[in-house]
């Protein structure tokens, strides 16, 4: 079975930049579609960031040009990095693996970015 754990999540300034890190156990790494999403309080889950086996990506408008998802398949890791941080993207970012052939979706626990004013 795949798990996932997140990292890199911290409390920083309005206008910082962090980078939250996934691993993935397993040996299929490469196959899956990774995606990051985000829970603020009160609210649903969200999408922010997809990137597929290819390494082809797209965000939610509200992190483009801010955030940058990538891969690295020699480590079983995918990242994202945010810049230009903002009080409304704290939240509890939550990273998803999907391989749709072998019917498997898979969350990690999450990561709390908090980005106070």
């Amino acid at each position: 079975q795949v798990q996932l754990v997140e990292s890199g999540g911290g409390l920083v300034q309005t206008g910082g930049s962090l980078r939250l890190s996934c691993v993935a156990s397993g040996r299929t790494f490469s196959s899956y579609t990774m995606a990051w999403f985000r829970q603020a309080p009160g609210k649903e889950r969200e999408f922010v960031a997809v990137i597929n086996r290819s390494g082809s990506t797209n965000y939610a408008v509200s992190v483009k040009g801010r955030f940058t998802i990538s891969r690295d398949n020699a480590k079983n890791t995918v990242y994202l990095e945010m810049n230009s941080l903002k009080p409304s993207d704290t939240a509890v970012y939550y990273c998803r693996a999907t391989a749709t052939a072998a019917g498997l979706e898979v969350w990690g626990q999450g990561t709390l970015v908090t980005v106070s004013s």
